[in-house]
């Protein structure tokens, strides 16, 4: 758990031990969208083309087909709500060129803001067992996104978006079942257990919390509702 205004961590437990981030990793793929963005390289009306490669990730997926294309803004909530692979491959291969190559900007990134311990091989989080992270450096990580990008932070706390004329709902409970929470992603595989990074605001205060590996979908959000409840007023 770590104080977003001072960066000060107020609880550890294991925050070092070294874990899969699962989908948690469309966290630094949407930090270098997010940087294209700022950077003019791309804005929201900017049309992504999804490739077969990117068509043909494991769910969960929006299901596009090789050939068309989405545009960044809806792309954004298909990865933030959906957690959508074949969407998160589609914006590596667009911005890098290859997914290999986004995912070493992935990792670079994750060093200059701190995050020592975190490998990053693909921008979807389907398991690599070289790609590897910690509590901790989640927790950087949701700082980071907060503070750098307050205009886009938004995006993690949607609960649906529509795309083709279907409405997609997500499954982060936690902006439901805990007050002031604004985001931010959930994560799974089998390798990974059950993971999530929350930010919550009550009044003047503003903590991120981080909880991997859990059992279950309701453990882990036990386990973050007690992680806040007892650091925040």
């Amino acid at each position: 758990v770590i104080d977003m205004s001072s960066g000060k961590e107020l609880y550890g437990y294991s925050q070092n031990a070294v874990r899969y981030p699962a989908s948690l990793t469309k966290m630094m793929t949407l930090y270098l969208v997010f940087e294209a963005l700022q950077s003019g390289q791309i804005d929201k009306t900017t049309m992504i083309p999804v490739s077969a490669n990117a068509a043909g990730q494991a769910p969960s997926k929006i299901g596009l087909k090789p050939g068309q294309t989405i545009d960044v803004d809806t792309a954004i909530r298909a990865i933030t709500v959906k957690s959508a692979n074949d969407i998160a491959v589609a914006f590596a291969e667009y911005l890098a060129g290859s997914e290999e190559a986004f995912a070493a900007r992935m990792t670079a990134k994750a060093r200059a803001i701190g995050m020592g311990r975190t490998t990053f091989r693909n921008a979807s989080g389907l398991h690599d067992p070289a790609q590897v992270t910690t509590a901790e450096d989640m927790a950087r990580l949701g700082l980071s996104l907060r503070r750098k990008f307050p205009q886009h932070f938004s995006y993690f706390s949607l609960k649906q978006f529509t795309v083709a004329g279907r409405t997609v709902t997500g499954h982060n409970k936690a902006l439901d079942m805990i007050a002031g929470a604004n985001g931010i992603k959930t994560g799974y595989t089998k390798a990974s257990g059950f993971n999530l990074v929350t930010s919550v605001r009550r009044g003047p205060r503003h903590i991120v919390a981080v909880v991997l590996g859990g059992m279950s979908a309701g453990q882990r959000d036990a386990r973050m509702r007690e992680l806040i409840a007892a650091r925040i007023v």
